[in-house]
């Protein structure tokens, strides 16, 4: 199938992407950042998800995978309404067979940035309106929101003895998860999954039982 997946440089994303190249798909991906991933059934643009009038014309996309965001930095701007403008460009189409949106759990919990919280709470309400709409096609629209996940986003307590200690009393199973952990939920929820929509999947090794937020001052 065409993939479409954006933040592909790092982290989440290209673990994704990575995973979706391994099991035979064409993968389209979308960052800021220069390609880091070489493989011939990947095509990468540098643009930024914000500059609707930039992105790619295609209208093959199949899967679109909405990873793109940031952390206290236009964080509605980018985390919801370019994820919105991604999704009306690219998944609200007939040959669309699955949309999954890229949330966190501090949307649950409210633990953690305020515009942050904010623009990742505002991703469950559009996915389920996206589920909605795109369920005619017979395509499904999650979002899977993530805890703690080993990415370079979070090297700052992830390198803090003292705050990355806090934070494992904070998270029942004592560690974070990999991002080609995320990838295989990815994955799971949009390629082996034909009839879980509208929902919001938490995935976070019991953090949310805790939502007490740990960060460095």
């Amino acid at each position: 199938m065409i993939v479409l997946i954006t933040g592909t440089s790092q982290g989440i994303g290209k673990a994704i992407a990575e995973l979706f190249l391994r099991e035979g798909h064409t993968v389209i991906g979308i960052d800021r950042q220069v390609q880091s991933i070489e493989h011939e059934a990947y095509t990468h643009y540098v643009c930024d998800v914000r500059d609707i009038e930039k992105l790619p014309v295609t209208e093959d996309i199949e899967i679109l995978v909405n990873n793109a965001g940031t952390q206290n930095e236009a964080d509605i701007d980018i985390n919801l309404k370019a994820l919105i403008g991604i999704t009306e460009r690219y998944g609200v189409q007939p040959n669309i067979k699955s949309v999954l949106n890229i949330g966190s759990a501090s949307a649950h919990t409210g633990a953690e940035f305020p515009e942050y919280c904010a623009s990742k709470g505002g991703i469950l309400a559009y996915t389920k309106n996206v589920a909605m709409r795109i369920a005619k096609y017979g395509a499904t629209c999650n979002s899977l929101d993530p805890g703690g996940v080993l990415t370079p986003l979070n090297e700052c307590v992830m390198t803090d003895p003292r705050l990355w200690a806090q934070i494992m009393e904070e998270t029942p199973l004592k560690r974070w998860a990999t991002p080609e952990e995320i990838a295989e939920w990815a994955y799971f929820l949009t390629v082996t999954n034909k009839f879980c929509t509208g929902q919001s999947i938490l995935v976070d090794g019991g953090e949310a039982i805790n939502y007490h937020f740990v960060w460095k001052d």
